[in-house]
């Protein structure tokens, strides 16, 4: 059985961004051991997958000493494991990862890009990790990022030429369109949150699924959703997804607005996000930065509207006045007249929401992409056996 290790730099990125991967490629006879810092969705991603967890600290911010040290420790557990393939994603895991692979001999090593932080960031921040990104790309056998967009943008800054695909139509998982639709007992979940919620017959829900922070777009969309709630008092705003308070800290305007207006309600996280998708109207994804979301994915097959940025990712998913709508980033104005237009024009919202659900059914079946990572992961695997021989 070929060895398959794959690392993200928190358990959570395996357990949702990644989930059922795993379980498929050890179903496909691949050896699989997952790696990624502890935490407590550990015990729930065991289940899930039912493949080995390890824990090796890896954390999200730049810390040189304790990278150096994670990198030792990975690399030694990788010599001890002897895999075929290291497959990361997320930037951190990606970086300690690959190198560490490298040192230890990994024959196949693969990177996906599905995010890229420093695209917010400006001077010296900026081009670090900048350099960063190439220097993961260096010890890499092959990046995958999960848009066409992404990988223009990628060939454009001179980062991994001659070294990228795109698996499939895009996105880090797909989606799963059987999973993600609605039934009897998703809308009872549904109705008992709207009633919860003391929603009327005519509010609407709006909706966000992510990390409640400033480049998700929070700002934009609590004031834009302030500008609409007073048009049409009886409409709501969900945010569902956690704050980091250390990371990306909303400013405190905004989070009095996220604790103390009384249309807007914070959710936190939910495991299972469908009864609130399902009780929702439009998914506002204001986002600065991208790689191919699954949330749109997600809402999108779950017959949300989709109202996103025009951003990397998002603009594959959605194409304007088509299947839904975009507006630029960083713009409150502009998402608050695309708000106020769909919400004017319910009819406009139920064409969307239909074709985008019509459109994700057919292009990101989950179970297709899977399929072609397999292919991918044997391709690689035929190359190193040739080399070797």
């Amino acid at each position: 059985m070929p060895k398959l290790v794959r690392i993200t730099t928190v358990p959570i990125s395996l357990l949702v961004l990644l989930k059922g991967q795993m379980r498929f490629m050890q179903s496909k006879g691949f050896d699989v051991t997952m790696i990624s810092s502890d935490g407590e969705e550990v015990a729930p991603l065991l289940i899930q997958e039912d493949c080995p967890h390890i824990s090796i600290e890896l954390t999200r911010k730049i810390t040189p000493i304790k990278d150096l040290l994670s990198l030792i420790a990975l690399t030694r557990l990788l010599l001890k494991i002897k895999p075929d393939i290291v497959h990361t994603h997320t930037p951190k895991a990606g970086l300690i990862g690959m190198w560490a692979a490298k040192f230890a001999g990994v024959p196949v090593r693969l990177h996906t890009i599905a995010g890229l932080p420093w695209v917010e960031t400006t001077g010296m921040m900026r081009k670090l990790l900048k350099n960063v990104e190439k220097l993961t790309a260096m010890a890499a056998c092959q990046i995958l990022p999960n848009s066409f967009v992404q990988r223009d943008f990628l060939y454009n800054e001179n980062i991994a030429r001659g070294k990228m695909k795109v698996i499939g139509g895009g996105s880090s998982n797909g989606i799963d369109s059987d999973h993600f639709s609605s039934n009897e007992t998703i809308e009872a979940k549904a109705k008992a949150l709207t009633t919860a919620a003391n929603l009327h017959a005519d509010g609407w829900i709006w909706i966000f699924v992510g990390r409640i922070v400033k480049d998700k777009g929070m700002a934009e969309l609590m004031e834009s959703f302030v500008e609409v709630h007073a048009q049409f008092p009886k409409d709501r705003l969900w945010l569902v997804g956690e704050e980091e308070p250390t990371l990306d800290p909303l400013e405190e305007k905004h989070r009095t607005l996220l604790h103390e207006h009384p249309a807007i309600k914070w959710c936190g996280y939910q495991k299972d996000i469908r009864p609130y998708l399902a009780a929702a109207k439009v998914l506002a994804f204001p986002s600065y930065r991208e790689g191919f979301p699954n949330v749109p994915l997600q809402a999108g097959s779950m017959g949300c509207m989709l109202l996103l940025s025009d951003i990397n990712g998002c603009n594959e998913i959605v194409k304007n006045g088509t299947d839904g709508m975009l507006v630029p980033p960083k713009n409150t104005a502009a998402l608050t007249t695309a708000m106020l237009q769909i919400r004017n024009n319910p009819t406009q919202r139920d064409f969307f929401a239909s074709a985008i659900q019509q459109k994700i059914k057919a292009q990101y079946n989950q179970k297709l992409l899977w399929n072609l990572l397999l292919e991918e992961y044997q391709q690689q695997l035929n190359i190193h056996s040739k080399k070797s021989s």
